[in-house]
């Protein structure tokens, strides 16, 4: 499929960050621009028009607002994407995206909307609801002094605002202690998960992740500083939270700032054992899936299979080494595969299937006998049941890490989580077991309320019912339900966005493709599909940026640089 180019779509393209893209193809109309080109970018066809709808600002605005808002709701799960949530996120993206473009630069070089879209992307990730992820956005906003949280009470609703002044109030906790050791950290840690709204928390931890990420522009003794308190209070809080993911980023990142010279040394330990660009534990995990379901055996017990894979943070290996003295290569779980069977029936066949599971490992791998647990036979104390094993994956006399497999029914698995949550209060401060207890059903209860106040209410209008991501944010823009956006539901947002109105009439005609003054459904959707195909070119344009500064990093002593293979 070919994409034309007129003139008026290059003057948009070369002041945007796909411009560098531009002299790839083959008919770069810059060299003749009398002409229009023909350029293979996109399997959409005739769709440039499209992309010339962004060049006034009312219209960059609407490209923002229909991307970050797509971006947004396709990571986040149906089960938290009600249409009462999507017209919150959307009305939250609309205040925030004309107040965050006008912001200058902030100290890290990124743009305001960068940065507060970044925090909200993890926030959709974990799948937060709306109103934490509209309050991710709206945290940048308040702090730049552009709005206050009655600006927010008033057009975004009270709920979000408390949870706003909530997370305020969790951004200062530090400021409790004078000294942030061991026992004060714990305290506070504790304070935390008492008296403060848990997704006010995740709010926190999320902007500190966020942060973590591009700590680089900071002076050496600042780094080290907010490294060091997101190790003793953040990283063990997101630990408490049961945010796994967040915390063992936050450990690593802090981890890697503290200590450069012992991260580097691990990582490229591990990074040595990967073949080519793939990761060595999704090798593993795919050898093993690939196994179990080419067992006969095996798949006469159960009717579906899930193999999981992670690698042992680097903080947590490190801890292990110095704690036990022992070698990286004698460390059992700094690689980890988890199988988690589903039986045909209720019967004690799941059991069994786990059993055949083992058998089948075994036949793959070299098992260890001296790390191997049966959980199964004989289970812990608070019920957890699961098989381990550690395997040597060494493959032609190489060097590997050892690999912990836990093989369990999803049955046990859902029990284990209930054991995870406690082990992770634990980590997180909290040893008291009714405490802990205690503290999960606050952190249940308030992510339960928050469901409860955006989930949709029975309607006769099947639209509201309808679980496509893509067309949300048309319906949305599509106000009276007819199908279609009118040029004053069109200037309507525009307005809203703080552009003018002849922004919207110049955007109505480049998309109306048909001409009758209105946007069908498709033709919304092609302009969709070219905001998204910007967005990719950006984040791809970002992405090698990173890894040339990476590369210009890593030069030798001779002032040379490798090459990618």
């Amino acid at each position: 499929m070919e994409l034309h180019l007129n003139n008026y779509t290059l003057h948009f393209l070369k002041n945007t960050k796909i411009s560098p893209y531009l002299h790839k193809f083959p008919n770069y109309p810059h060299r003749n621009p009398t002409n229009i080109a023909a350029v293979r970018v996109s399997a959409a066809e005739d769709t440039a028009a499209l992309v010339a709808a962004a060049e006034q600002p009312g219209g960059k605005m609407v490209v923002e607002l229909v991307g970050a808002f797509n971006e947004l709701t396709e990571r986040m799960d149906n089960s938290v994407l009600s249409t009462s949530s999507s017209r919150l996120l959307f009305i939250a993206l609309k205040l925030c995206i004309p107040i965050l473009q006008s912001l200058p630069l902030a100290p890290d070089g990124r743009s305001p909307l960068s940065k507060a879209l970044s925090v909200a992307v993890i926030l959709a990730d974990l799948q937060m609801d709306a109103e934490v992820i509209s309050t991710g956005l709206l945290r940048e906003v308040l702090e730049a002094g552009a709005i206050s949280i009655y600006d927010v009470r008033d057009r975004i609703g009270t709920s979000t605002a408390h949870l706003l002044h909530e997370s305020l109030r969790v951004k200062h906790m530090s400021l409790k202690v004078e000294v942030l050791d061991d026992e004060n950290a714990m305290a506070l840690r504790k304070f935390c998960l008492t008296y403060y709204d848990v997704r006010a928390l995740v709010l926190d931890l999320a902007i500190k992740l966020d942060m973590m990420r591009h700590l680089d522009y900071l002076p050496r003794y600042r780094q080290q500083m907010i490294s060091l308190e997101v190790m003793k209070l953040n990283a063990p809080l997101a630990h408490a939270i049961g945010t796994n993911l967040l915390s063992l980023e936050l450990e690593d990142l802090s981890f890697r700032y503290l200590f450069p010279y012992s991260y580097l040394y691990l990582d490229a330990w591990l990074r040595s054992h990967e073949s080519g660009n793939k990761p060595l534990i999704d090798i593993c995990k795919e050898q093993l899936l690939q196994s179990l379901k080419s067992d006969p055996l095996l798949m006469q017990m159960v009717s579906n299979i899930f193999v999981e894979g992670r690698y042992k943070s680097r903080y947590s290996t490190m801890k292990k080494l110095l704690r036990d003295g022992r070698k990286l290569e004698e460390v059992s779980d700094i690689l980890g595969l988890r199988v988690v069977l589903t039986p045909l029936d209720e019967s004690d066949i799941g059991e069994k299937a786990c059993y055949r599971a083992r058998e089948v490992v075994q036949s793959l791998w070299e098992e260890i006998p001296s790390r191997s647990k049966d959980y199964i036979l004989r289970p812990k104390a608070n019920g957890y049941k699961s098989l381990h094993m550690a395997v040597d994956t060494r493959e032609n006399g190489g060097t590997r890490p050892l690999m912990e497999i836990q093989i369990r029914t999803a049955e046990m698995d859902i029990l284990a989580s209930g054991g995870a949550a406690s082990h992770a209060l634990y980590k997180g401060g909290v040893t008291d077991p009714e405490e802990a207890r205690h503290l999960k059903t606050i952190m249940m209860a308030a992510a339960e309320l928050a469901a409860l106040r955006l989930r949709d209410f029975p309607s006769a209008n099947p639209k509201g019912l309808e679980t496509d991501k893509r067309g949300r944010v048309f319906r949305l823009l599509d106000k009276n339900g007819d199908g279609k956006i009118s040029i004053d539901e069109l200037m309507e947002v525009m307005e809203e966005l703080g552009a003018p109105g002849d922004d919207a009439r110049e955007m109505m005609q480049l998309l109306d493709s048909n001409s009758d003054g209105f946007l069908s459904s498709d033709e919304f959707d092609l302009f969709q599909n070219q905001v998204e195909f910007i967005r990719n070119l950006e984040d791809r344009d970002d992405h090698y940026q990173t890894l040339l500064n990476d590369k210009l990093q890593m030069a030798n002593d001779t002032g040379l640089i490798q090459l990618y293979s």
